[in-house]
């Protein structure tokens, strides 16, 4: 391992760390080195905080001139609400600049390095750059298409059942599979199911980890039939936002309100418009969505190739019976030539139970 490749991987493992924190923004990790000696480190925290360059150059002090850093994306070229990261690593006379990935963003892309070079300091590209992706993709997709990146997550049985006939369904992973969901939910910036699995199981839908955060939870209810009742409604331990279509129940809409909960009405008759709803999230900063519903509105989302990433937890074990729920019902695919492939396969252990993390290739029209 080069020693490009040895601070980069430092600079991501800082990154990571914030995980769950910085969203809308991106992770950012940032190591700088001086005579071979690491003399600042940093990770962006939070929207609206330093970025992780200035939290290394503060550490740092003097010693970053003549060092050099690594960064995990292109330091910022524009003024925001922490100033350009690039003029500040000028400031600081570094005299090298290694960088991970450019920023996504078409419109500020490569102007953070040209400042960089303009200003005589020497700047690599491309060091550990798939890994700063894909640590980044919920950001790449949502500073580009102002949509959030939506995981679809289940737990399934070898069969693929999410409960027996009778709706029997807990618990099928193992208890170290349900903490790692946890984690998921902390991760992701709002969590989705359908109305059908509120009346079902009257979920909090909260993150329940040592300082976790909970999402804002969205329910998708097309004629608000949500009872007033529900956690999501009552425990005030997250916002709760539905999601409804033209023929909702006034009245119902009304006594939502004023319990708190924001309700937003789509241009669907007969089911939410899934396309819209996702344009809303956007407009409202939910830059990453975690969906646990039920088969159907997991289908809905497939079959609109609105998933970007799939996380199933499989249990060693089976159910039967034709009656028993899958994780993924709808219409489905007539043809095997039209059923869905998954590109970057992955599987680990947790626990008892495997964990299979897939991106979906969807066909073009």
């Amino acid at each position: 391992m080069n020693e490009h490749v040895l601070y980069m991987k430092l600079a991501l493992e800082n990154a990571r760390a914030m995980k769950g924190q910085t969203d809308p923004n991106p992770l950012v990790g940032s190591v700088i080195v001086n005579d071979n000696r690491i003399v600042g480190f940093g990770a962006h925290m939070k929207a609206g905080e330093p970025h992780a360059e200035i939290h290394a150059l503060h550490m740092a002090g003097e010693k970053a001139q003549g060092g050099t850093i690594y960064v995990t994306l292109e330091p910022c070229s524009h003024h925001g609400r922490t100033g350009p990261c690039a003029e500040a690593i000028v400031r600081a006379g570094l005299k090298k600049v290694v960088v991970a990935t450019l920023d996504p963003n078409p419109l500020v892309s490569g102007r953070g390095v040209e400042i960089l070079r303009n200003a005589g300091i020497e700047v690599v590209v491309g060091i550990c750059e798939e890994d700063s992706r894909r640590m980044n993709e919920v950001f790449n997709k949502y500073i580009v298409s102002k949509r959030p990146f939506v995981t679809l997550k289940s737990a399934v049985t070898l069969d693929g059942k999410v409960a027996t006939s009778t709706s029997d369904s807990k618990w099928i992973t193992s208890e170290d599979a349900r903490k790692e969901v946890h984690q998921l939910r902390n991760e992701n910036a709002g969590i989705l199911v359908g109305v059908n699995t509120v009346i079902a199981d009257d979920p909090e839908l909260t993150t329940r980890i040592p300082n976790g955060r909970n999402p804002i939870r969205i329910i998708l209810d097309s004629t608000l039939r949500i009872p007033v009742a529900s956690k999501v409604v009552t425990d005030l331990k997250a916002p709760t936002w539905i999601f409804t279509t033209k023929n909702y129940d006034v009245d119902k809409k009304q006594k939502l309100e004023n319990a708190g909960i924001k309700v937003f009405v789509t241009s669907g008759t007969k089911h939410v418009d899934l396309q819209e709803t996702l344009e809303i999230l956007g407009e409202n900063f939910i830059s990453s969505l975690l969906i646990e519903g039920g088969g159907e509105i997991n289908a809905s989302f497939m079959e609109n190739k609105l998933i970007d990433k799939l996380v199933l937890y499989i249990a060693p074990k089976v159910i039967g019976g034709k009656n028993a729920p899958s994780f993924l019902q709808g219409i489905g695919a007539m043809k095997m030539s039209e059923a869905i492939e998954f590109a970057d396969v992955s599987f680990t252990q947790v626990g008892k139970d495997y964990k299979f993390t897939g991106y979906p290739l969807y066909r073009a029209e």
